[in-house]
């Protein structure tokens, strides 16, 4: 017989499980490896929250340790040759291809992401993929590292990412590294792709730097904070991977100290009220195909109703999605990554759609079964068939577009 102890366990494991599972759609491959990825990653950050919350550390501080124990070191492999180095005190690690090549190779510059609060190009994803790149595209491979959130708040990740691109673009660097100026891409995933498409906003419309970007790619891309409460943040708000309440969470840490700008975020009434004019920008009952609009009704958010000090609220390199079309129509060729159950969804979307409008090449590929962050899943143990499917998605439009 079951006793009171062995039922009251059971009841208390039964509870504990259910703060993190979510349900996962039908159209998910690999269901059962995903839910347990999910709840592995909800448990960290449920751990850091209540270690947060009685003192001990911070739940960014938290998921920083337990990622540094999958860091790698820059091993050089038979095909390709591995260092870590500094462009203008920013670290980065470079991936050079060992085969010989009579003419200069095409260049990549990857920005990792990490919801600006943490992550590295030392971790093993972002080293296989740097490394994949390299070997396949015969490519020489720039992966960059920024300061982190919130011991250094915006805009530091963006002139850090920005200082490394300005260094990587002089004639001295691209002819030290066997470099062709006109064959050079910067992408990113996630919030490492908001850096990305603000970094090459800004190359692009410099008049003093001399080489230009040749495309960018932007895998499931973070691109605004002027609206928080677009469909795929409905639809997703418990999503895989990434929820509502956690991208605002490390959003804000991102923008300020201010610990009730997260939830003027939640409820939409973050913005001031100066920031009228912007919303054009990023009207999704304009921008969105009508699929995703759905039956949403749209509403502009509430304006001015806190008075926050913070200028980048209404900055485009916080939000290239709030640059005018001035701005967006000196843009290369584009790539855009977007996934169904992902709150970031809507932000590609849009994006693409800006981008079309001015006359920019875009090239959209949307994944219907994928989710959040399933490119850190693509190598062993822990892949995921979805991550492998979008690593060879990225290099495949590289290759034949770089």
């Amino acid at each position: 017989m079951i006793g009171p102890k062995a039922i009251c366990f059971g009841l208390f494991w039964v509870l504990f499980a259910s703060q993190f599972y979510t349900p996962i759609p039908g159209n998910i491959e690999e269901c059962w490896k995903v839910m347990a990825l999910d709840a592995a990653l909800k448990t960290c950050i449920f751990m850091g929250t209540c270690f947060e919350n009685i003192g001990i550390m911070r739940c960014e501080e938290l998921i920083s340790m337990i990622l540094r124990l999958d860091y790698t070191q820059p091993l050089s492999d038979e095909y390709v040759t591995v260092t870590d180095t500094a462009f203008t005190d920013s670290p980065v690690r470079l991936y050079l291809p060992k085969r010989k090549s009579e003419a200069p190779r095409r260049a990549v510059i990857y920005i990792h992401g990490g919801s600006y609060c943490f992550g590295s190009f030392k971790l093993t994803a972002y080293d296989s993929l740097n490394r994949w790149t390299a070997n396949k595209l015969d490519a020489v491979v720039v992966a960059v590292d920024y300061r982190l959130a919130p011991q250094h708040h915006f805009p530091a990740q963006f002139e850090d990412s920005l200082a490394v691109v300005k260094f990587f673009l002089q004639d001295k660097i691209l002819t030290k590294y066997g470099v062709d100026p006109t064959r050079i891409c910067i992408a990113g995933d996630s919030s490492g792709g908001k850096l990305a498409a603000a970094v090459t906003q800004q190359v692009q419309n410099d008049l003093e730097i001399k080489h230009k970007i040749k495309v960018q790619a932007l895998l499931y891309p973070h691109l605004q904070i002027a609206d928080a409460y677009l469909p795929s943040h409905r639809e997703n708000e418990h999503g895989i991977f990434l929820t509502r309440d956690t991208g605002i969470k490390f959003m804000s840490l991102y923008i300020t100290k201010d610990e009730t700008f997260s939830q003027a975020m939640k409820s939409n009434q973050h913005m001031p009220l100066e920031s009228r004019h912007l919303f054009k920008f990023v009207n999704w009952s304009t921008l969105l195909p009508k699929k995703y609009r759905k039956n949403y009704v749209y509403t502009e958010p509430i304006l001015g109703r806190t008075n926050y000090s913070l200028p980048a609220l209404m900055d485009i390199r916080m939000s290239p999605l709030l640059a005018n079309d001035s701005q967006l129509q000196n843009l290369p060729s584009t790539y855009i990554i977007t996934c169904e159950h992902d709150i970031l969804r809507d932000d590609g979307f849009m994006y693409a759609s800006r981008l079309q409008n001015v006359g920019v090449q875009v090239a959209h590929e949307h994944i219907e079964n994928g989710f959040h962050g399933a490119l850190s899943f693509f190598t062993s143990p822990l892949y995921l068939r979805l991550g492998l499917k979008i690593r060879d998605m990225y290099i495949t439009w590289l290759d034949n577009n770089l």
